[in-house]
């Protein structure tokens, strides 16, 4: 299966995956309905980030085509005015766009000596590139008006893409309206994008959605994505990282947050929405077969590491993902029943991923139980103090498992019309690495109720369910 895994470590923005899948050997060519639409030009460029070779992008009108409107007030420095991690566009040696993968026309990759200011809402031990555009070019970010989500969509529409591509952009700024319409409590029509709604982030989001389509891979992954930490300035004034949209995407998507390393903004409104979109989350980088690998940079520059999102993209063989776990355990001798009834939730709760309990034989021969827990190790800590209170166990055992291999799960609605009423039951499918399906599980309490109310056996609303998707599944393979 071919896929395209995003390294997450150091957050993504709308440019820093444009500039990291141009890296990755997509066709900047591509771009071109967006700049004929937008009157824009993308501006690709080579710099160092601790001895990487990595890609920057920016988004330049041309004075004489582009807005007159004054830079946008909420714009801060370091930061564009949707979010964008750093003035990730503020570079000065200019490539054509026009290049594929990583030549650049046989331009020589330069370190571009960059002039620093402190990043304005103190955090000083990051620095944020300066403009210093050339003349006859206006960077996009700052300039032009703030849209509606309906404007926006208008313009996406006016672009004549292809129907997956376009229809691609629009879901992932639906899911931005969304976010802001959560965040401000309006609704998704009427939504103002503050932090999201100009060209800039429309040449992001359409161009993202052309680069990946160029690329033509079976799989997006993303590993989790650091959010970093401290305070940033927004439309409405400052708040703590990460930002309220990026908190509401990030409840919708597959992936997972992390907070750090480093006290600035890493992961923006507009990168959460592209990955929530495409990408699947995953623990750690899956095993492929690399052919090619891109680094786009991102706006700020860190004393002690390189500030880039990393994709790889090869082939992934076909058997399961594996995660990292560890295995909590204790042994309970005098633990009420109704107390283990309640424990498998209120572990779960806690992050616990599986509960096991064992009956055992203890000390004196009586009898007892072996309790099990397998848990990402992050949360480890908090299983097992949930564990310790809701047992008065006096200790926790933790074996280190390393890791297990898991499967790919995917929900589908089966309808069943039974004596001419529909009735819908969620079917979980599981898959290996490459897609391939090798189990359906109806969803045992959605079956009960449908057999309760059918006078049907549960046993025959579960295999009519599961034959159902899986047919289906066929059908479209």
């Amino acid at each position: 299966m071919r896929t395209l895994a995003f390294d997450g470590r150091m957050g993504a923005s709308g440019d820093m995956l444009l500039a990291t899948l141009l890296a990755a050997g997509a066709d900047p060519d591509v771009l071109a309905p967006v700049e004929e639409a937008l009157e824009i030009r993308y501006e690709a460029t080579r710099v160092n980030e601790h001895g990487i070779a990595a890609t920057r992008v920016r988004v330049l009108f041309d004075d004489s085509d582009g807005p007159d409107a004054d830079p946008d007030d909420h714009a801060r420095p370091g930061q564009d005015s949707h979010g964008c991690q750093g003035a990730d566009r503020h570079v000065t040696h200019e490539f054509d766009s026009h290049t594929h993968g990583r030549e650049f026309d046989g331009h020589e990759s330069t370190v571009h000596d960059h002039e620093h200011e402190h990043e304005s809402a103190g955090h000083t031990h990051a620095h944020a590139h300066e403009s210093d555009d050339r003349e006859g070019a206006t960077p996009a970010e700052g300039h032009g008006p703030h849209r509606t989500y309906a404007e926006v969509i208008d313009i996406v529409e006016s672009m004549n893409l292809p129907t997956g591509i376009e229809s691609d952009a629009i879901a992932t700024f639906q899911r931005l309206g969304e976010a802001e319409a959560g965040v401000h409590d309006t609704d998704l029509e009427s939504t103002a994008f503050h932090e999201v709604g100009a060209d800039d982030a429309i040449a992001d989001v359409v161009g993202v959605s052309l680069l990946l389509d160029d690329l033509d891979v079976d799989r997006i992954v993303t590993t989790p994505l650091s959010t970093g930490g401290g305070t940033a300035r927004m439309a409405h004034g400052e708040y703590p990282v990460p930002a309220p949209a990026v908190v509401e995407l990030a409840a919708d998507a597959d992936w997972s947050l992390r907070g750090g390393p480093v006290e600035v903004e890493l992961l923006t409104p507009t990168g959460a929405a592209i990955l929530a979109q495409f990408a699947d989350g995953v623990e750690s980088l899956p095993a492929l077969d690399v052919d090619a690998v891109g680094y786009g940079a991102g706006g700020y520059d860190f004393p002690d590491r390189p500030n880039a999102l990393r994709a790889l993209v090869g082939d992934g063989g076909s058997g399961l993902d594996r995660e990292p776990i560890t295995v909590l355990e204790t042994n309970l001798d005098d633990a009420a029943p109704e107390l283990l009834g309640n424990l498998q939730r209120s572990l779960t709760d806690a992050g616990a991923r599986d509960v096991t309990i064992l009956p055992a034989m203890m000390k004196k021969s009586r009898p007892g139980h072996l309790v099990k827990v397998v848990v990402k190790p992050e949360d480890a800590d908090a299983v097992a103090h949930r564990l310790a209170v809701e047992t008065g166990t006096l200790g926790v055992r933790e074996h280190g498992a390393g890791h297990r291999w898991v499967a790919d799960r995917a929900f589908r609605t089966a309808e069943l019309d039974i004596d001419g009423e529909t009735h819908e039951i969620p079917v979980k499918i599981a898959a290996d690495s490459s897609g391939e399906p090798y189990d359906y599980s109806a969803e045992y309490d959605d079956a009960a109720a449908v057999a309760d109310e059918t006078g049907l056996p549960v046993r025959t609303v579960l295999q009519r369910a599961e034959a159902a998707v899986r047919s289906e599944e066929s059908e479209t393979a």
